[in-house]
């Protein structure tokens, strides 16, 4: 009889199943989904959360770091940092500091963020409507209005410049920036912002990526919490108003393509580094969120090595070698990109092992896939730990969001469990045999590994 050795208590597999299906058979309720149609023809999304008397609104805009010119990366990450560093207000300015002051006397928070594909600007608000409409007109004029100040911009430049030198120093930003070169290759993902970059932005360059970019056909509005369908409608029509309805042509992108297979000695990259640790990383290009095979691929990864100390690459790596602390696998998937990645960092001396043993248990895994004991305890800890993905607005904001990003059904959250509970051993051998390929996959050392 199989045995599952869990946290210590022992479970006969029989028993274990039946308890573990009557697991997987629950409903969990979840906030529905309404999509409100906008004058212009574009949609808002909204979750009612009534629960407390906050409002979060997020305003993703097509506007990602893929569309920054190859000379001047991280023009799509310092124009949305400008946003909240002044900002035209009532026929005035307020600088950065008034901005900043105005908003938390209000007791609300407007952040803004640049990500490969989109930027992101959130508010948070009390719902209470004199509140709520004075933050709404200051997130409009963050969108709208921001000053791009000449001071601002150089220091900005500045700071991100010094943070680019720093980080150039330690080994693992050295990794991710080698990483994301090799992984995407000729998709502008594949840039990192460099000192060379960043000094060759003008206020010229911030002022029209704005212009371009920030435009009522390229964003969605997500909202969660107290108010109804009506309230939702008309704070995103606010939010619309003074933004233009289109703009300029857009340069279509390059198609995003599948990693190439590489001769071996391709495929391994060294890079030495004065540091007692070596960082390894490994991986290819893959699927993105709309993928059918995105719960195999999820649930496999959590037995592979996205399941903590349960996970199979903890297991072969260091419970059983001591090779490494931690370990890691994961999927990245966008609306039109996706990545694997697997890494680990490791002695000096023991870097070659940890790898061999790294890419051996991830092509094990491919061709064989799941125990059935594993398949069990996975999909488990994904469903009961499924509440604790919607336990606060700010959750149920970031799943709102990555539904309407990447284009999923309303329904997604609804059927989100019956999808893992419906995943088999086979569904998830054959998508990781489409998805992944060992031949296809870079590693990448950082340290003094020889």
């Amino acid at each position: 009889m199989i045995k599952i050795v869990q946290s210590g208590i022992k479970f006969c597999l029989p028993i274990f199943i039946l308890f573990i299906s009557g697991l997987l058979g629950k409903a969990y309720a979840v906030l529905p989904i309404q999509e409100i149609a906008l004058s212009n023809g574009s949609k808002a999304y909204l979750v009612q959360a009534t629960t407390i008397p906050m409002i979060d609104i997020e305003i993703s805009i097509d506007a990602g770091s893929r569309y920054d010119p190859k000379e001047k990366s991280g023009l799509a990450g310092l124009t949305a940092a400008l946003l909240t560093r002044g900002i035209q207000w009532q026929g005035g300015i307020l600088n950065e500091a008034q901005q900043a002051d105005v908003i938390a006397d209000l007791g609300a928070s407007i952040s803004a963020s640049a990500s490969g594909e989109r930027t992101i600007v959130r508010a948070r608000s009390l719902s209470k409507p004199d509140i709520l409409n004075s933050v709404l007109d200051l997130l409009s004029a963050t969108i709208t209005s921001p000053v791009f100040d000449s001071q601002i911009i150089a220091r900005e430049k500045q700071r991100i410049s010094s943070a680019i030198t720093e980080g150039d120093t330690k080994p693992e930003v050295v990794l991710q920036k080698r990483f994301r070169k090799e992984l995407f290759r000729n998709y502008p993902l594949a840039e990192s912002p460099s000192l060379q970059s960043i000094t060759s932005i003008s206020a010229d360059d911030l002022k029209r990526f704005h212009r371009d970019f920030y435009r009522q056909d390229r964003l969605i509005i997500n909202i969660v919490g107290d108010l109804d369908v009506k309230m939702a409608k008309q704070i995103a029509e606010k939010l619309l108003t003074q933004l233009p309805k289109q703009g300029p042509v857009i340069p279509t992108l390059p198609p995003f393509v599948r990693s190439p297979i590489l001769p071996e000695t391709d495929r391994l990259i060294r890079i030495p580094f004065q540091t007692q640790q070596t960082h390894i990383a490994l991986g290819m290009t893959a699927i993105a969120r709309s993928s059918p095979d995105y719960f195999p691929l999820l649930v496999g990864n959590y037995i592979l090595g996205g399941g903590g100390f349960f996970s199979r690459l903890v297991g072969e790596v260091r419970d059983k070698r001591g090779y490494a602390y931690s370990v890691f696998s994961y999927f990245q998937p966008g609306r039109d990109t996706g990545s694997f990645e697997a890494g680990l960092q490791t002695r000096n001396d023991q870097a070659n092992q940890a790898l061999v043993v790294l890419q051996e248990t991830i092509a094990r895994f491919i061709k064989e896939g799941p125990s059935d004991s594993e398949l069990i305890a996975a999909k488990a800890n994904l469903v009961n730990g499924f509440p604790l993905r919607l336990d606060s607005n700010r959750k149920l904001l970031d799943n709102l969001s990555a539904i309407t990003w990447n284009q999923l059904p309303l329904n997604t959250l609804d059927v989100w469990t019956q999808q893992v509970a419906a995943v088999k051993k086979e569904d998830i051998r054959a998508a990781f045999q489409r998805h992944l390929e060992m031949g296809r996959m870079i590693s990448i050392l950082v340290g003094g590994a020889q």
